[in-house]
């Protein structure tokens, strides 16, 4: 855990120990994890969205797009040939 040896953490407790007292440690604790948890949900959320998007294939919707575009296109061709047929 980062490079610390049991005798630091036990150092380290110790002096927060000084620091703070015994009766507030344990408040001192519960904010800490609670910090962590949000830190970790808003993580979490984070990594969804980025799947998210990165499940969106845009090649798909273009794709559509131009499929869509052409067969407009093809439907106005007709008609118009259609219409050219019918005059002659």
């Amino acid at each position: 855990m980062l490079f610390i040896s049991g005798a630091e953490i036990v150092f380290i407790f110790f002096i927060v120990l000084l620091i703070f007292g015994a009766d507030k440690i344990p408040t001192i604790a519960r904010g800490l994890a609670k910090g962590i948890t949000q830190v970790k949900q808003a993580t979490n959320e984070i990594k969804s969205e980025i799947q998210k998007s990165a499940d969106l294939d845009p090649t798909e919707s273009i794709g559509g797009d131009i499929q869509k575009e052409i067969k407009e296109v093809k439907d106005g061709f007709d008609q118009l040939t259609n219409s050219i047929k019918r005059t002659k």
